[in-house]
């Protein structure tokens, strides 16, 4: 690493040696500091003893399915970035891991400029431009400024891909936002025709705040267009009552 600041620190959980180096080495020539371990015991173990800003995966471990990893990591901690690296490039492989609480994913192989350039991407946007709103919606209150989300009095962790987009879609909400229009504010210019990543994520978002996320009250999708927050209670359906 040159003498330049360390911009990030990251946990590289890769056992395949070649492509362990060459992860560390690329990350170390682009000024983050790198730690790397072989399997997904001993990731817990490390990320259980210090902090990390992002977190590179590799779902083929010897130890634990690198998803279901994944998914231990998200109930712990929401807040490191997590970018798949897997050799898996089939969209089915790309949308699991977003659900289960990836921010990202890059299939093998890759260069070394694409990965920094990822890396990069993701800790530059993972703190998006606070807003200073606060809804109050019955048993959902939102205060972005304060950076809080209560769900019937209890708080709400979201990761920051999740904060990114419920931020974006608030930031204008009563308008519809277009996938286009979401994958720039909160992923970059790079991203707008990943459209899973954004129907993904609004997925998690309803798991979290929604009362029914399968009909849901404030983030609504607009067929064929994208996705807007509405902050006023939907007008019931004809037969349906008032809720």
């Amino acid at each position: 690493m040159s003498g330049a600041a360390v911009r990030a620190s990251v946990l590289v959980v890769e056992d395949d040696p070649g492509t362990g180096r060459f992860l560390t080495d690329t990350l170390s020539g682009g000024n983050y500091r790198s730690v790397r371990v072989v399997d997904g015991r001993s990731a817990l173990d490390v990320l259980g003893q210090g902090h990390f800003d992002l977190v590179i995966l590799d779902l083929g471990l010897p130890d634990i399915d690198g998803m279901e990893l994944l998914r231990t990591i998200r109930e712990w901690d929401q807040m490191p970035l997590i970018l798949v690296v897997s050799a898996r490039g089939q969209e089915a492989d790309k949308v699991a891991a977003l659900r289960a609480g990836a921010d990202d994913y890059l299939a093998k192989p890759f260069g070394t400029q694409e990965l920094l350039a990822r890396v990069e991407a993701r800790l530059r946007r993972q703190e998006p431009d606070p807003i200073e709103v606060t809804l109050d919606l019955g048993d959902l209150r939102i205060e972005l400024g304060a950076n809080q989300i209560l769900l019937r009095g209890t708080p709400v962790r979201l990761t920051p891909m999740e904060k990114g987009v419920l931020q974006d879609l608030m930031r204008h909400r009563g308008r519809v936002r277009s996938h286009r229009e979401i994958l720039n504010a909160v992923w970059g210019p790079g991203f707008t025709s990943e459209h899973a990543y954004v129907r993904t994520i609004v997925q998690r978002l309803r798991a979290k705040l929604e009362p029914e996320p399968e009909d849901p009250e404030w983030i609504l999708t607009v067929p064929g267009v994208g996705y807007l927050f509405q902050s006023s209670p939907r007008l019931p359906r004809a037969g349906q009552p008032p809720r």
